[in-house]
């Protein structure tokens, strides 16, 4: 099992009941359909805390290496900024309806990081020269779902 799969099973031992419930074995992806969905996948919806508490969310393109997730950003970006006080973040990969959709829910701990320090390929794989600033997710939950006749 790769560690998409494990970490999916580490997050559910540690679920409540009503996630557990919500998220049944059998609409879980497998470690290989978590893998394909995430690298044919490239964008997010990102949520991050304010200095006052608020929520922020904010489309981002991203780029998955491992459990590591790469977010493409600028320098003063509100969710540069939200890092800094609460270092955090929950990415949501979904698409689909109603009888067909599929979601996968990812949460870690996330810093800013200067261009240099990403990964060559990561770089490369984000068109245009607005980027300054890269944010680093290490995903520490990860959940997913996939309706019934739903092809991952």
């Amino acid at each position: 099992m790769n560690e998409l799969g494990c970490l999916q099973d580490r997050t559910f031992e540690r679920a409540t009941a009503a996630t557990a419930a919500s998220y049944p074995p059998e609409r879980r992806l497998n470690a290989a359909q978590l893998a394909s969905y995430l690298e044919r996948r490239a964008f997010a919806v990102v949520g991050s805390t304010r200095a006052d508490g608020r929520p922020h969310v904010a489309m981002s393109v991203f780029v998955r290496r491992g459990l590591t997730f790469w977010l493409p950003t600028m320098s003063g970006s509100v969710r540069e900024r939200n890092l800094r006080g609460k270092p955090w973040l929950t990415l949501v990969i979904a698409e689909g309806d109603h009888a067909e959709h599929i979601a996968v829910l990812v949460e870690g701990p996330a810093q800013t990081v200067a261009p240099t320090v990403v990964p060559a390929d990561v770089r490369g794989a984000v068109s245009g020269d607005w980027v300054s600033t890269w944010i680093c997710l290490t995903a520490e939950r990860l959940l997913s779902y996939a309706a019934e006749g739903t092809s991952p």
